[in-house]
């Protein structure tokens, strides 16, 4: 319930204003001089203020000033008579918001005040979600040494530079999109701006479009009031929509007249409002697939196909690993007071081995279940997850067979056989990187290739 403060030296004012704001479900405070509002404004959460500026013997411009030196954020309406206008504009660019000429009718009172709470909200909203993806940001840098990580960042480069260009990020779950598209937005002139994301495949298809346009009030059942859209929120920023592949069609030719246009209308609404927005979109699936299969609009995907940017899974990139796990093993060592110092090189060399299905996020969450459970100072094999560490080792040895079938070298041969098959499958056939994740020449694996009829 938002908390009302009220500030006017008539009694009269005070008791009818009160209950006209009680009636609307506002919590309300009042207050008859300026001594008493700025104790209330130091010790309650004040959402909004209405500050009459003739207080008897008290400038309310002054009361302004002393309560926006106590709150600066202070949301205030002033309120005034018919000679005093000019001091209302005054109070204005001291940060009022607004300004009421007596006499005002109750209904007057009821819309401005819900209008400046609305706005109000708004702003912190943005302001949240900026200092949010801001943290985010400044705590999870691009972290590898790959050229396909190398790559990755010179084309984020240099499409920052071209601000109303369209990006469409693919890659597999947990391989990072969502970062990159902040990192475009970061290094673009639209840094100032908001960066606004949403998922298209956690919101029901019925309010998936007002979220993203908004809605008029009065255009379905709950829409009680006008609600700006996230794509008017992103104005002069960007916006990302993140799994945009699971979007239904009928949301597809929607966001296609807004890409084509630059404008939206609310549910409901019957005006175009123009946006400056750059979209950026992020998906797992294969969107041509998708579109053969008649899941997904082509005129959609080459309106978001300007400039596609492709992240390969932490498989294919396995060089990217060493730096990533002393990444986050700092951070999360940090966050629970662990003295995590070192990594084994056992430990090292498991971590790299490992396929991570679910990529940088799988590799992020067990550092940091590691460094919940385990105190160091070495980062040790027994220390991994089960799937990644010694046990699954010592269950591919046991299912070679033991040496007394057939001898010592027919079980070196099995052995042999299993490792470099397990390899190949690991790396889908790509005999250089398997090579380099059984540490040996690729000629070398070529002749035991043949050797053994792979």
């Amino acid at each position: 319930m938002e908390k009302i403060l009220i500030i006017d030296d008539e009694e009269f004012i005070r008791e009818n204003v009160t209950r006209v704001l009680k009636d609307d479900g506002y919590q309300v405070l009042a207050a008859a001089d300026g001594r008493s509002a700025a104790d209330l404004v130091a010790g309650e959460e004040i959402d909004l203020v209405l500050l009459d500026l003739n207080l008897g013997g008290e400038d309310g411009i002054d009361v302004l000033r002393r309560l926006k030196e106590l709150d600066p954020e202070l949301l205030l309406i002033v309120i005034t008579g018919y000679g005093s206008v000019e001091t209302a504009v005054d109070a204005i660019k001291l940060g009022a918001f607004h300004y009421m000429k007596k006499p005002f009718k109750a209904d007057a009172l009821k819309l401005i005040v819900k209008l400046a709470l609305q706005t109000n909200s708004l702003k912190r909203e943005v302001r949240a979600i900026r200092k949010g993806e801001l943290e985010f940001f400044e705590k999870i840098p691009m972290v590898g040494v790959s050229s396909a990580l190398k790559e990755i960042i010179r084309q984020s480069r240099e499409v920052a530079r071209h601000p109303e260009a369209t990006v469409l990020i693919t890659g597999e779950s947990g391989t990072g999109k969502e970062l990159i598209a902040k990192t475009i937005h970061h290094l673009s002139d639209r840094r100032e701006a908001p960066f606004i994301e949403i998922n298209c495949a956690s919101i029901p298809e019925n309010l998936l479009e007002s979220e993203l346009f908004g809605h008029e009030k009065g255009a379905f059942t709950d829409a009680s009031s006008r609600k700006p859209g996230l794509f008017e929120a992103a104005n002069k920023g960007t916006i990302f929509l993140d799994e945009v592949g699971e979007m239904e069609p009928a949301m597809q030719a929607k966001l296609l007249r807004v890409l084509e246009n630059r404008s939206i209308r609310r549910v409901g609404g019957t005006r175009s409002i123009d946006v400056d927005v750059r979209v950026i979109a992020a998906t797992n699936r294969n969107l041509k697939e998708s579109i053969n299969r008649g899941q997904f609009r082509e005129d959609l995907y080459y309106r978001l196909n300007v400039f596609p940017i492709h992240i390969p899974p932490l498989r294919e990139r396995r060089e990217d690993i060493p730096a990533l796990v002393s990444f986050f093993l700092e951070i999360y060592s940090r966050k629970f007071s662990k003295n995590f110092r070192e990594i084994d090189p056992r430990a090292h060399r498991l971590l790299s081995a490992y396929s991570w299905p679910g990529n940088i996020r799988e590799l992020k969450n067990s550092i940091e279940r590691i460094c919940i459970m385990q105190s160091g100072p070495a980062l040790l094999p027994e220390h991994l997850p089960a799937e990644i560490g010694p046990a699954k080792i010592h269950s591919e040895k046991m299912a070679i067979g033991t040496v007394a079938e057939g001898g010592l070298e027919a079980a070196l041969c099995r052995f042999e056989m299993e490792m470099i098959s397990a390899a190949l499958n690991e790396c889908r056939g790509n005999v250089l990187q398997a090579a380099n994740l059984l540490k040996i020449p690729r000629g070398t694996l070529r002749y035991k290739m043949e050797k053994l009829g792979l």
